[in-house]
């Protein structure tokens, strides 16, 4: 499945950064089944001419590319000139940024966490007082959109800071479309649907899963992904939330009892291609290959939307929504990250901008492209490169709750840390009462 379509075309017909003159936009304004009545309006509305906007990123490489082909368009509408800079080590260098008093006007974070460490030092500003509002209308889950953008001021009062544009989904369950019609398996739409097809797969003399937890001296992280989408199919989003800080211990009963619907999956020997033994030593960039063997060595893999990097050239490979509990009524729950825009030295044109990524167009450029997600329901969908991200999209529009992995919202020690080696403990054998007491345990010590 191809991921990357016109990326090419993409990064050759962009500049290495500056204004782009409209002739050279990637589109061309009022062709296409863009929304381009939204980019006639702001423009109409907006006139920065002779005004400078900076915007400092993590995105290189092609990826800087593409965001340059989105913001040559707020360039044309207002007048203004952009200047982006894209670093690998943007975590670092917007600290140092702040702290020298030298900010871009807009800064991009790849994860709430430290948006909100520089939030309650007083270096970003508020959003307008209506952009809570507006994303509530107008972004599917809008209220989880919302919670994460929000965090403490200097003064401890909670504000948005944050706007998130740029989304990615990692409740997905890969297989291969010709194993399941071989076999005449359906799409299960409940948990307990896919459990039961579990148990199918195994009665058929199949094994139904390939898990993974490899990954050098990440190994464990793919298990942190399983509990957590665990955690949002057994618990409500608020004890999520307490549990990401730390407002409830990871010894809770609800977290253990997560904890443990992933282990019905990966320490049952029968549902996993090799047994519980090899799921901690498989290398999670393997592990789906099983889906494509003749005959299959297993039928699903849950893995976010990045795994088909790793697939075999023109695998035959499809996904699914990892499902809800029927029986415990939380919605359509979706794990995943994504990008946040702040305002890190506020102007007319940072809160120019902030209005343009309200835009459809300012989504719909993109998703033309390669590699988007949003979760901006006034986009059109039919714009996205492939089936494949309209598809993803679908489930993203479908979320009732969207919450950021849990693992990159705590700190480092554990979520990185104490999170991936206990749960390569748990993986093979050890109680997860006892893992989850040790994760604590550390977390306290940092507290």
């Amino acid at each position: 499945m191809k991921h990357s379509l016109y990326l090419g075309a993409a990064a050759l017909a962009l500049s290495a950064g500056g204004a782009l003159a409209d002739d050279h936009l990637m589109f061309a304004p009022g062709e296409g089944a863009f929304s381009w009545e939204s980019y006639e309006a702001f423009s109409a509305a907006h006139d920065l001419a002779d005004q400078t906007l900076s915007i400092t990123g993590p995105w290189t490489g092609a990826d800087a590319a593409l965001v340059e082909s989105v913001l040559a368009y707020f360039e044309a509408a207002t007048g203004a000139t952009v200047e982006y800079s894209g670093s690998d080590s943007f975590e670092q260098d917007i600290v140092i940024a702040t702290q020298a008093d030298s900010p871009p006007n807009i800064a991009v974070f790849p994860q709430p966490g430290l948006m909100g460490d520089l939030a309650a030092r007083g270096e970003l500003a508020e959003m307008a007082a209506d952009t809570a509002d507006w994303v509530r209308e107008n972004y599917a889950a809008g209220e989880s959109w919302v919670s994460l953008g929000t965090a403490e001021g200097p003064d401890g009062a909670e504000n948005l800071y944050g706007f998130f544009y740029k989304v990615d989904v990692k409740s997905l369950v890969w297989y291969s479309p010709e194993q399941f019609d071989e076999m005449g398996y359906d799409i299960p739409e409940t948990m307990e649907e896919l459990i039961a097809l579990s148990d199918q797969i195994v009665a058929d003399g199949g094994t139904p899963w390939c898990i993974g937890l490899g990954s050098g001296a990440a190994t464990g992280w793919p298990a942190t992904d399983w509990v957590e989408d665990m955690m949002l199919r057994t618990q409500p989003p608020e004890v999520y939330d307490q549990w990401v800080a730390n407002e409830i211990s990871f010894d809770d009963p609800a977290v253990i009892g997560a904890i443990e619907a992933y282990g019905t999956f990966a320490r049952n020997d029968a549902y996993v291609a090799g047994g519980s033994q090899a799921v901690a030593t498989t290398d999670f960039r393997d592990s789906p290959a099983g889906l494509f063997s003749f005959p299959p060595e297993c039928y699903m893999h849950r893995q976010a939307s990045f795994i088909p990097t790793f697939f075999p050239e023109d695998a035959d490979a499809d996904f699914f929504y990892f499902p809800s509990f029927e029986s415990e009524d939380l919605g359509s729950p979706v794990l995943g990250a994504g990008t946040l825009f702040a305002i890190t030295e506020d102007s007319d044109a940072a809160r120019s901008f902030i209005d343009f990524l309200k835009t459809p167009i300012a989504h719909e450029v993109w998703m033309a492209q390669s590699g988007f997600l949003t979760p901006h329901t006034g986009v059109n969908s039919d714009l996205f490169a492939s089936a494949t991200l309209r598809q993803m999209n679908d489930i993203l529009l479908g979320a009732t709750t969207f919450r950021f992995d849990a693992s990159d919202l705590m700190p480092a020690e554990i979520g990185a840390g104490a999170f991936w080696t206990g749960m390569v403990d748990y993986t093979t054998g050890a109680d997860a009462a006892d893992v989850a007491a040790g994760i604590q345990e550390r977390w306290d010590q940092i507290d």
